[in-house]
């Protein structure tokens, strides 16, 4: 017998997007139902955000003491690789769930275990681990909030090869001894800097023409000085044509030139691809497995009650963007079903993620640092802006000479010449995860560069990067 229960609002997916979704329509009075297959907390808790950041954080702070005259001889030996493991183990509450189960139980949510599947206009059907169904029938919105999965390359026998994906890279209790990353974005920089120094001999293999392409150029090739300064090797316009595991277990990972490369593992971050193959899309006409296009309240295109909120959409990959279009979808839905007539969709009102398309922040925790906020200077000339790049070398700050002995980081603002606003910011350097925040606020709140001039920075920061940022730009 198949059970039938009605919410006013159904989530797929109980990541930290959905989870959000959930809170906010809480908020506004609705009930929620919220379906997962795995962990309630999603990638993010348990495969990415926290356990790679909880890897990185030893590596990083070590770096940075090497740099302070009286501390760097006291972190001349290796890191605790079985002591860090445990505290990234600990940051993942040992993968369980039990204190995310218990904040959606504090805000009133119901939660479903189970494989979630849409069965037409606002129905979910749940099928637990023992074949049970249960069937979810919402009122007024369903929201696919399923997020992504590693995407991994068509190589014949890769699948007995058991290659690392990011989930693998984030939760593995050996440090490999020779370490293969094939990729060049932000996992693969991240994961090589942890891995390389927690005592992997690492090699990365980019396709293209260097790392983190999606950010201005000095960003990658600071990191790459790093990373190879530490010991890692990076080779730029190399492909993988092939990957074989021997009997011994190591790696045979061969290139696109004929030479081939041993190591004990192997990781691909090659992309990631919409986890929506198997949620039902064709039961409401869309294509499994596509990302799903949205509005920017995060309505699915063409219907009235399903929404697409997190990477599902393909907006921005990032957990605190998925999040904040968590909190948009949250309000809007909370509206119409209130009957709100007009709903604030305009730039920058409460009911649209205008912030996908202006003002997005990320920090990348490889060391250096690299951290931007809204567009690069490419992306700005794209979008047909008349812009102005203003570059400053970030050592010309007093506090970064005090923050780092030989402190080497460098800043660029995109100035909008017709409105003279900033469009986007980068900085590369230690430390500079903790600026990027003056930076979204400046973008998302198109500051004029005129009243920024009057944003005193305090002595002695690396934040006085600011100042000299505007003082190159007023000449």
């Amino acid at each position: 017998m198949t059970d039938e229960s009605t919410y006013d609002v159904v989530v797929l997916g109980a990541g930290p997007v959905g989870e959000n979704v959930a809170d906010r329509v809480r908020a506004g009075g609705l009930s929620a139902a919220v379906v997962e297959s795995e962990l309630v907390g999603g990638e993010c808790s348990y495969w990415a955000c926290m356990p790679s950041k909880a890897l990185l954080r030893p590596v990083i702070a070590r770096s940075d003491a090497r740099r302070v005259p009286g501390l760097r001889q006291s972190v001349d030996g290796p890191l605790d690789a079985p002591a860090v493991l445990a505290h990234r183990d600990w940051y993942t509450s040992q993968w369980k769930d039990d204190g995310q189960v218990r904040w959606l139980d504090s805000i009133g949510a119901d939660l479903y275990r189970g494989k979630g599947r849409l069965a037409g206009a606002r129905r979910v059907t749940v099928t637990g681990a023992d074949g049970t169904e249960h069937v979810l029938v919402a009122r007024h919105a369903v929201a696919v909030c399923t997020g992504t999965r590693a995407a991994l390359p068509d190589l014949p026998g890769l699948a007995d090869v058991e290659p690392w994906t990011s989930r693998e890279a984030t939760s593995a209790q050996q440090v490999p001894g020779r370490l293969v990353v094939v990729g060049g974005g932000v996992v693969a920089a991240e994961m090589a800097t942890a891995w390389q120094g927690l005592g992997s001999q690492v090699t990365m293999l980019v396709r293209g023409q260097g790392l983190l392409p999606r950010m201005e150029p000095f960003a990658g090739e600071l990191v790459t000085e790093a990373l190879t300064a530490a010991g890692a090797k990076v080779r730029t316009g190399v492909s993988v044509k092939g990957v074989t595991r021997d009997t011994t277990g190591t790696v045979i990972t061969t290139l696109d030139d004929g030479s081939t490369l041993e190591s004990d593992e192997i990781l691909f971050a090659t992309g990631r691809a919409p986890r929506t193959d198997d949620i039902g899309l064709e039961t409401v006409g869309l294509e499994p497995g596509s990302w799903i296009p949205v509005d920017d309240s995060l309505r699915v295109e063409g219907s009235t009650w399903l929404y697409a909120v997190g990477d599902a959409n393909h907006r921005a990959l990032l957990t605190h963007q998925g999040k904040y279009q968590a909190r948009i979808a949250g309000a809007a839905i909370a509206a119409r079903a209130q009957g709100v007539p007009l709903l604030e969709t305009d730039r920058w009102g409460a009911h649209a993620a205008t912030a996908d398309h202006s003002a997005v922040p990320q920090v990348v925790f490889t060391d250096p640092e690299a951290a931007s906020a809204g567009l690069t200077l490419a992306e700005a000339e794209a979008a047909g802006h008349r812009v102005r790049a203003v570059d400053q070398d970030i050592a010309s700050a007093a506090g970064a000479g005090l923050y780092a002995d030989g402190y080497r980081g460098r800043a660029r603002m995109i100035v909008d010449l017709d409105r003279e606003i900033l469009l986007g910011v980068t900085f590369v350097g230690p430390g500079v995860g903790e600026l990027i925040h003056s930076a979204t606020v400046a973008v998302a709140g198109e500051v004029p560069i005129n009243r920024l001039w009057h944003a005193v920075p305090s002595y002695p920061t690396i934040s006085e990067v600011w100042l000299r940022l505007l003082e190159a730009y007023r000449g």
